[in-house]
C-alpha cells in the first residue's frame, strides 16, 4: 500500500512568488468507502454479525459524543485519542475574558503509537503533473517517515525536529499575529 499524492505545476497567485509556477502537492483522494462496507468487513474479520457491529459502534459514538461534550479526552480503541477544543484570541485583562474570543472550535485527534508507525511505514507515491494534467514523472518516497505531533505544534514530526516556518497543518493561530492561542 501507498499513499498517492499529486504534484502539480501551477501558477502561484499569493505568498512570495506571486506569478511563478511552482509543483504543489496534494493528496490524490479516493473515492470514499460506504459505512456499509466499512461494517461487513468489520464483521467478515471478526466473526461478528454485521448488525452487532454497526449497533455496537453507533452507541460507542453516542458514548464519544457525550464524554467529549462533558471534556473528556477519548480513547478510540486501535486508532488513538480524540477531544474537543477551541482557537481563541488572548487578552491580558480579565474583563476583556468572553466567548467571542473564540474563533473556533475543534475537534483534536491524537492518533495511537501503532496508526503512527503504520504511517511513517507507509510509501508516498506522488505523481508530478504540468499544468494541463500531463504526466511528467512518478516518485516513490524516501523521506524519513516523520508524522506532525499534534500536541505539540513546537515539534515537526516524531524526531523532535523543529518546525519554525511552513506547518499548515492546523496548529498556528487562526488569526496569526493577534496573540491567537490555542485552548485545550
Amino acid at each position: 500500500m501507498a499513499i498517492k499524492v499529486i504534484a502539480q505545476r501551477r501558477v502561484l497567485k499569493i505568498g512570495k512568488n506571486p506569478g511563478a509556477k511552482r509543483f504543489v502537492m496534494r493528496p490524490d483522494l479516493y473515492t470514499p468507502i460506504q459505512e456499509k462496507k466499512v461494517f461487513a468487513e468489520a464483521a467478515t474479520r471478526s466473526g461478528i454479525a454485521t448488525g452487532v457491529i454497526k449497533a455496537a459502534w453507533d452507541a460507542a459514538g453516542e458514548v464519544i459524543r457525550a464524554w467529549a461534550t462533558e471534556g473528556h479526552s477519548i480513547p478510540i480503541p486501535g486508532l488513538g485519542t480524540m477531544r474537543f477544543s477551541v482557537r481563541s484570541k488572548a487578552v491580558e485583562n480579565l474583563d476583556d475574558v468572553k466567548t467571542a474570543l473564540i474563533t473556533t472550535r475543534r475537534i483534536v485527534f491524537t492518533p495511537s503509537t501503532d496508526v503512527k508507525d503504520e504511517l511513517k511505514n507507509t510509501s508516498i507515491q506522488i505523481t508530478c503533473l504540468d499544468e494541463d494534467g500531463t504526466v511528467l514523472k512518478r516518485v516513490t518516497s524516501g523521506d524519513s517517515g516523520d508524522i506532525e505531533d499534534p500536541e505539540n505544534e513546537n515539534t515537526g514530526g516524531n524526531s523532535g525536529n523543529t518546525n519554525q516556518s511552513g506547518n499548515t497543518g492546523g496548529n498556528q493561530p487562526s488569526n496569526p499575529g493577534s496573540g491567537g492561542s490555542d485552548m485545550n
